[in-house]
């Protein structure tokens, strides 16, 4: 999640076509834009179709990618192996810089159920930690990424994935991390950024220089104004050649809504309009918690995009 508080601008974007089922919308609808984890995963969690021990799919926990003590992932494979390599989808979790974890506790079916849902659908599922702020600060979640994407293009065809077909879902600080690995080759240790695409769903591109930052974004992108816009990834993303994909829910904070128009007319601007869309009836973590559920409004869109890039 991403707690932020800044000057918003109108929005208006193209929505998905698929529907919420009526009686989740009525509930999302009541909580608003309220940023509400736990309400809004008490929604989804009697929805979630599958359950641990999950059927037919392997999972290997804990695995380190990096030095530090959260460079830690999680691989999600089919039991019957593939004759061919699978398309790989990474995950990066929110959490406002400062807080989140690949999974939201022990016995959560969060955000287990991403990675669940990606082998469900023909992928491999890999869920990732990085470092926070403010022991971590600007760029080590972006940093994280690029070691992710490394030992991916190392590793990861020991699990039956292709390393050439590597997709980032990155949600709220997520996106945001991704948004910057792609952004500044830095960070990027394979040629390339060593991604067939990613995802984009309801992160911060741009740090404005006039408003006064909440701490949690402070303690990440640093006190000095002035550095804000060289550490925005907006700027390196509209140069950067991976095809994204952006979303958002129609009930994100108006912040969050004026972000994600930003970037989508920005990468218009130049030329390369991503694939978009809305989900009407959705709040910020409803949209990353209805993975794997009855409402397939935000996965269906998900993998209308994964697909057509991998055929």
């Amino acid at each position: 999640m991403l707690l932020l508080v800044l000057g918003a601008l109108a929005v208006t974007a193209g929505r998905s076509d698929a529907q919420v089922p009526d009686d989740l919308a009525e509930q999302i609808r009541s909580i608003g834009r309220v940023i509400d984890p736990k309400a809004t995963s008490q929604l989804f969690a009697s929805r979630v179709v599958d359950k641990e021990p999950y059927a037919g799919i392997d999972v290997e926990r804990d695995v380190h990618y990096g030095p530090a003590h959260r460079n830690l992932l999680d691989v999600f494979r089919p039991r019957d192996k593939s004759a061919s390599a699978l398309p790989v989808l990474v995950f990066v979790h929110g959490g406002g810089f400062v807080a989140g974890n690949r999974r939201t506790s022990p016995t959560s079916p969060f955000y287990d159920n991403i990675a669940v849902w990606a082998v469900h659908s023909g992928m491999i599922g890999v869920n990732i930690t990085y470092r926070l702020a403010p022991r971590d600060p600007w760029p080590a979640g972006a940093e994280d990424v690029g070691l992710a994407i490394r030992w991916l293009h190392d590793e990861i065809g020991a699990w039956g994935g292709d390393p050439q077909r590597v997709y980032l879902l990155g949600h709220s600080t997520g996106a945001t991390h991704v948004a910057s690995y792609l952004a500044d080759p830095r960070f990027q240790s394979v040629s390339g950024s060593g991604v067939a695409g990613a995802l984009l769903l309801s992160g911060i591109y741009r740090l404005s220089m006039a408003v006064k930052l909440p701490p949690n974004i402070v303690a990440y992108f640093g006190a000095e104004p002035a550095k804000y816009e060289e550490r925005s990834p907006l700027a390196g993303l509209l140069a950067n050649q991976v095809p994204l994909w952006v979303g958002s829910s129609e009930f994100d904070s108006p912040v969050l809504e004026s972000q994600t128009q930003l970037l989508k007319e920005s990468l218009c601007g130049v030329g390369k309009c991503p694939a978009f869309a809305t989900f009407a009836n959705h709040n910020h973590m409803s949209e990353v918690y209805s993975v794997d559920t009855d409402d397939r409004s935000v996965t269906d869109a998900m993998l209308s995009f994964i697909q057509g890039r991998t055929r």
